[in-house]
This record gives structure tokens, sequence and C-alpha cells, in this order.
């Protein structure tokens, strides 16, 4: 099925040119010609168990004249979403990541932890009293500005809750035993926000030209709207915090802090946090694409405030997050380490090298020149793809179901899990070496390979935490290398595709190698890195010549005091260094991964329950210890949702 199915794929192509040039990439065939299948994911994977699966498409490749093209969508908002949903939805999706880095402020890390210093907590709610009133104000203005009779009811309601909200608040405040006017002033973080809210109010926006009186109801619903637009954020972030924290404690009955966390995780709330975006929607309808970029602005900029403003608590106490932040790791050298197909990457490589070794490829014999290394037709090609394809896959899911017919561990054994991938690196060798005895990679042309990493799409993320670590680097604020420990074929894709973002003398790459005669590939290789093993062993390795270089060469006991090793993948090929590494992040869904995990005794945990873990046993143990929380082979990896998630871990905002 998966080979008749390929063959329709690949039979799409448009006859290529005979010369390396050039070369325009359609992104679902790239998705889907690819030589490593099992590792594409989707929905329809998990449905049916397998991490394989492939989708027809009948669309035709571009000449390859044509300018190579951004591999993947650098859109936030797909099209499709941008048509269906209103602008509150649309900027929460957007900006949704910038409320992952609320998250892991230690001020809610520590609150979710429960041992939350009392005084932080007093003088947040005693911020948060300042900050009603104005927020009462704000909602009058939007009321007195909708023209639209269902809008300021609506309206109206919110500032009755409000209200509402400010009564409980001082019920909330004597519980406590809190005075605001007595315990604390208004601190920065809440001035900037109430500043922001009130000169939204008065029409005071950037961007906006002041009109002086509003006389028109257009002009007084798009101020209504421009109101909404910065105050939704607020609603929605917190709706977003009271449920994330209520998944973390449900169950401690005797968390302190569990009914300020239920009063945003209730449904009264949520109720009133999905009103207000639904007010924004319905203000909104009529506004100019102009206009609805201003409230996009607006409500970025008040979830920033927002996150600004749980920053801006004072702590009085040592916090796990961020991870570089956390006490006894600020001298430490931060050794990270990352896979690049699909970590980073939205495409395997393998399916790029493939896409341009078809569409570069001679359309018969008779058109290939004396001097030019000899390569198979494009008709050839796609059939050698093919096999090549559908013995991979089947050989590949049979090495692991023979490893899980094997019994099931009751504790983590890595040793025995490292003995199972012996089996599955043999395979990974053989079929590298399969993919050299075909001839399909010869005559790729290095400067289309150059050219299509410096166009390839990576994960949302990704680039900008990277770009954040070396501007820190340089800052003298982090003390990080950074490797790429990849399977892929050709280490000049994974240079290009860095270099593109200024990254390339950061990122150091371990990879396999391809082998050039004059810029043209001769279907060789230098095989460095194909399997499980050889990925652990070149993770050694580097440490091992980080020990060297500033420990001498000794018992490398100091040595571990100094170094953190940090490690992200998403394939059974990154298993090994994820539980060798002292914090092992896991991106992605991969099935086979999973089982595999779960059959030696290796627990998944999600990041942030896990970051609150953490500051829990951080609290509970020797505050005169100098060694980390985090340690390698505890038999529990990480699972994150995507870069940012990350980048709010181990950098903060």
């Amino acid at each position: 099925m998966r080979l008749s199915l390929f063959s329709s794929i690949v039979a799409s192509y448009k006859s290529p040119v005979s010369t390396p040039t050039l070369i325009k990439f359609n992104p679902q065939l790239v998705f889907l010609n690819t030589f490593y299948p099992h590792l594409r994911r989707s929905s329809a994977t998990a449905a049916t168990g397998s991490d394989c699966a492939i989708t027809k498409n009948s669309a035709g490749m571009a000449s390859a004249s044509s300018k190579l093209a951004v591999v993947g969508n650098p859109k936030l908002i797909p099209r499709e979403l941008d048509e269906v949903v209103g602008i509150a939805r649309k900027c929460w999706i957007k900006f949704k990541k910038e409320a992952t880095f609320g998250m892991y402020t230690p001020f809610l890390v520590c609150l979710a932890a429960g041992n939350l210093k009392l005084e932080t907590f007093r003088h947040c709610v005693a911020q948060d009293a300042y900050f009603l009133n104005p927020f009462a104000q704000a909602f009058e203005v939007a009321e007195d500005c909708a023209e639209d009779d269902d809008a300021k009811i609506g309206i109206n309601e919110l500032k009755k809750i409000t209200l509402n909200k400010l009564r409980m608040h001082d019920s909330f405040v004597q519980e406590w035993g809190i005075d605001p006017v007595k315990d604390t002033s208004v601190n920065p973080g809440t001035t900037k926000c109430i500043e922001f809210l009130l000169a939204t109010a008065s029409g005071k926006i950037e961007g906006v030209k002041a009109s002086g009186k509003l006389v028109t109801p257009f002009e007084k619903t798009k101020l209504s709207a421009y109101t909404l637009g910065a105050m939704t954020p607020c609603m929605s972030l917190y709706a977003y915090i009271g449920k994330e924290l209520q998944r973390v404690i449900d169950g401690e009955s005797n968390h302190p802090y569990r009914k300020w966390i239920e009063s945003y995780s209730s449904d009264s709330f949520q109720a009133f946090a999905l009103q207000t975006e639904e007010l924004l929607d319905k203000l909104s309808v009529s506004l100019t694409g102009e206009e609805l970029d201003i409230i996009e602005k607006l409500y970025y900029q008040g979830i920033k405030l927002e996150i600004d403003f749980f920053l801006a608590q004072p702590l009085v106490q040592k916090s796990v997050v961020p991870l570089y932040g956390e006490p006894n790791l600020e001298k430490r050298h931060l050794m990270m380490f990352t896979d690049f197909d699909l970590t980073c990457t939205t495409i395997d490589s393998s399916a790029i090298l493939a896409e341009i070794a078809i569409i570069t490829a001679p359309k018969s014999d008779q058109s290939q020149t004396e001097n030019q290394i000899a390569r198979m037709t494009s008709g050839d090609l796609k059939n050698t793809w093919g096999v090549l394809s559908k013995n991979y896959t089947e050989d590949y899911e049979q090495c692991i179901e023979n490893i899980l017919v094997t019994e099931k561990v009751e504790k983590f054994d890595f040793e025995g899990l490292r003995k199972a991938l012996e089996q599955l690196s043999e395979f990974e060798k053989g079929a590298n070496l399969a993919v050299v005895e075909s001839g399909v990679l010869k005559g790729l042309n290095l400067e289309d390979i150059k050219r299509a990493g410096e166009r390839l799409m990576l994960q949302d993320g990704c680039v900008n935490f990277f770009q954040t670590l070396s501007v820190r680097r340089k800052d003298d604020k982090v003390n990080a290398d950074v490797h790429v420990l990849s399977y892929c074929w050709c280490g000049d894709l994974i240079r290009s595709t860095f270099s593109s973002g200024g990254l390339r003398d950061v990122m150091k790459v371990h990879a396999n190698e391809l082998i050039y005669e004059e810029s043209l590939c001769t279907g060789e290789m230098v095989r460095k890195v194909e399997s499980p093993i050889d990925k652990l062993q070149a993770f050694s390795a580097i440490l091992q010549q980080q020990q060297e270089k500033f420990g001498g060469g000794g018992s490398g006991n100091d040595e571990e005091e100094k170094k953190l090793t940090v490690y992200i993948g998403d394939s059974v090929g990154d298993l090994l260094c994820l539980l060798e590494a002292d914090v092992g992040i896991v991106l992605g869904s991969s099935l086979s991964l999973r089982r595999l995990g779960n059959h030696f005794g290796v627990r998944f945990v999600p990041l942030f329950p896990g970051v609150v873990e953490k500051q829990k046993e951080y609290v509970e143990r020797d505050p005169s210890s100098s060694s980390t929380t985090w340690k390698g082979l505890s038999g529990i990896l990480y699972t994150a949702s995507g870069w940012a998630e990350i980048h709010a871990f181990l950098l903060g905002s």
C-alpha cells in the first residue's frame, strides 16, 4: 500500500532539468517523499498506533529553474483559521506562547509548588486591589462608547462582575490579613498596566491619530473595541493560568493557595473571560484590516505587561526557573544538545535531499555529458526511493516490535535499553549503506543543498531560542556550548540552515557528511552518526573533551559540579542521550519513543508539573547544598509543547 501510494506521489513530478540549479520545493510533497516516513507525526498516526502515515497529494512539482521557496508556512495564523475565528481567538493563538512565558515566572512556579512565601503572595494580592478599579473604569468607557445595544448590555454585565470581584477581593484581602494601603505601594509593574489601560481608554494609542471629541458612532465603537483589545488579554491569560495551575494542584486538598487558583479556574471566571472575548469580536466586526492590526498590537502589549506584572513581584526565595538562573547553576557550564530533524525542523532532511535528487536528475541516459557524475534517470530515482522507503519502514517497525516482545521491566533499566537499541543501531547502519550503494545521492549539487538549508523552515520558536542564547553568551550572561547531534546525511545542510539565522558559529554540528568532487556528490558518505549508540558515543565524547579541557583529565568530580547537560530530541534515536543528560526534554509525540521508553521503565512527565515538583524538592532539601536538583539517568524525561516552553524554562523571558 505504501509503495503504490509513494509511486502515485512521485509520478506527479514534472520532468526535471539535467543540470543542478536553483530549485523550488513543494512543501507538501517534501513532507511526503521521505526516506524516514516512520518519523512523520500526525493525528492519523496516533489513531492507528503507527508513526508512519502518508497522505496522497496530486500537486505537481514546479520547474527546477524557479527560485527556491521557503519550506513550511511562516504565518502564525493559517489563512483557513483567519476566516473562521474572531480577532480575540486569533490574537490568543498568535500570542499564546507569551502565556507560556508567564507560567514559567518564578512567582507562579513557587505558587504552584505551594511554597511561595506569604509576604510575596500578600504583595501580589495587594497589587490586584490597585488594578481592579482602573479595570472597572475601562469597562465603563467601553460601555459609554459602544453604540450597539447588545454590546452595551454585555459590557455593563462585565463591569458589574468586575465591581463584584472588587468587593470579593476586599474580603479576600481581609482573610489574608492584608492592608494594601499600609502593607505595600504600587510597584512599577502594576503602574505600567494601569497607565496602559487608562491611556487606551482615553484614546491615547500608539499609531492612532488623536481625534479629539468622539462624534460619529463608528469612532465611538472603534475606541470601545480598542479598549476591549487592551483588556481581553488579561482575562484570557488569567483564565489560562487558572486552568493550568488547577491541573497541577488537583488532589492537593491542603494547598495553601488553592482558593486563589480556584477563583481563576472556576467556571464563572472562565465564562467571564469568554464573554470578554466575544464582546471584542462583536465590536471589531466593522473594523478595517489596519484597525484590526492596532487591536493585535494592543493585545500583545497587554499580555506582555501582565507577564511583566508577575516578574515584578518581589521574590524573597530561590526558584528553579529559569533553569540557568537556578541557584548553584549560574556559574556552571551549560552543555546544550539538540537533535535536528523534526526537533528543530518541520521536515525530515532526507526528504529534502530526495527531492533535490529527483528534481535535478536527467530525463534520460542520453542527456548526461561525459564529464558529469553518472546518475540515474528521474524515473529510476523515483522507483529506487520508493523501494528504499518501503523496505526501511517495514524493517524499522519490525525491529521495534522485536525489542518490545521482551519482558517489560518494572524499574528503569538504562543498560537493558542500551543493549536493546544495539539491534536498532545495526539496522540503521545497514539502511544507510543501502542508500549509499543504491546511488540515489550521486550528483547532488552542494550549492543546491546549501540554498535548501538557508530556506528551510524551523519549528516555531527554535531560532529565537538559540539567538537569545547566543546574545546572552556574548553578554557573558550564559556560559554555554551548543551541539547538534543528527542522523542527517549532510552536515552542510544543517550548517546552512542555522547560518541563515546568524547561528552558524554557535551550533557545533555532529552529523554525517556527503563526499563531493567539484561540488557534486559522489554518492558516498562519511558515516559518523547513524544510530542511537553513535549519538550516545558522540554525546559522551563531547563531555569527555569538556572535562579534559577544564578538569585537567582528573577524576572529573569538580567538573561534574561545573557542567549542566540538557538534551532536546524527538525520536528513538535520541532516547539514550535524553536519559544520560541532566535534563532530557522530548518534543513531539513519537509513539515508538514512548513505547520503548515505557517498556524499559522510563517515565514521561509534562515539563511544567515536573518543574513544580523540582521546586518542591528544592525548598525541602538542605539550602547549603551546592548540588543541583537535576541529574541524569533518573529515568524521567520531560515532554514540552514546543520551543517557546523550552525557552521559558531554560532562559526565562
